[in-house]
């Protein structure tokens, strides 16, 4: 028995998030079913975190075992010739499965991760583009970088998130440690990049929406502090749209090997 880890790309504009569904309409009933077409059997997969319907993910992990031998970039080639255009399988590596050691001593997508990477891309212009649909949130007032920033700095460090968790949020803790974020602007575009060891439902999007209120003028930078204080997301801003959400890397140990790629920013920036 061998562990296969992925790396798989997906536009999630057309897709109802990661999640197997009902309707079967989601990136991991897609890449079960290709699975099963390459491997001729069921396969289930277990990803290292899951995205909500219009996410995308410039990198999402995946593993899972079977006992068929294939060269490594026929899993690459193979699966992607079953996959539609707006999912790809970008990289393959193998692992073996110990059964001495139990399952802790395996790789495992989701609880072997260190920290998680995303980007929110956000389109700063008084007049929507329809080129960046799906692709990036928009807000036409101005933004000032400068008080986004500084907005941002109360979040780093070990904090109660409530004030930026979802309502249905299932995690046992809101207690996330914030290792960076970082806000660049690049024309009209502007890139927020957030690390941190998880994070909780719609965290970042919440975050992302708060901050705007600080950029546009409505709210101080010392406002962000003040909801971590009162860790009610009533307080917060709503929850801003997924359109520019994406999940850009999950870290590992390097003992793991896998060949991850870079945690730049996207290909056409």
């Amino acid at each position: 028995m061998k562990r296969i880890v992925l790396g798989v790309q997906y536009d999630g504009t057309p897709w109802q998030g990661w999640q197997t569904q009902p309707s079967g309409k989601t990136v991991q009933d897609r890449l079960e079913a290709a699975l099963q077409k390459f491997t001729m059997g069921a396969v289930a997969t277990t990803c290292a975190g899951r995205t909500d319907s219009g996410v995308h993910a410039l990198e999402q992990v995946v593993h899972f075992d079977t006992d068929l031998s294939r060269e490594i970039f026929s899993w690459v080639r193979g699966l992607n010739a079953f996959l539609p255009p707006s999912i790809a399988v970008r990289w393959a590596h193998e692992l073996p499965v110990s059964g001495e050691g139990g399952e802790q001593d395996n790789f495992h997508a989701r609880f072997s991760a260190t920290t998680r990477t995303y980007h929110y891309l956000l389109y700063n212009n008084p007049v929507r583009s329809p080129l960046l649909q799906g692709k990036a949130g928009w807000v036409f007032r101005p933004l000032d970088v400068e008080l986004m920033q500084h907005a941002a700095a109360h979040l780093i460090g070990t904090h109660d998130f409530s004030a930026f968790r979802a309502i249905e949020c299932q995690a046992k803790s809101p207690v996330r440690t914030m290792d960076q974020i970082s806000i660049e602007r690049r024309g009209d575009l502007i890139v927020f990049t957030l690390r941190a060891n998880a994070f909780l439902h719609h965290m970042v999007r919440n975050i992302v929406g708060s901050l705007i209120y600080a950029g546009n003028g409505s709210k101080a930078p010392e406002w962000i502090a003040e909801l971590l204080l009162q860790r009610d997301r009533s307080r917060a801003a709503p929850t801003f749209m997924p359109d520019g959400l994406y999940l850009a890397q999950v870290a590992y140990d390097r003992k793991w090997q896998l060949p991850q790629q870079p945690t730049g920013l996207f290909p056409w920036l």
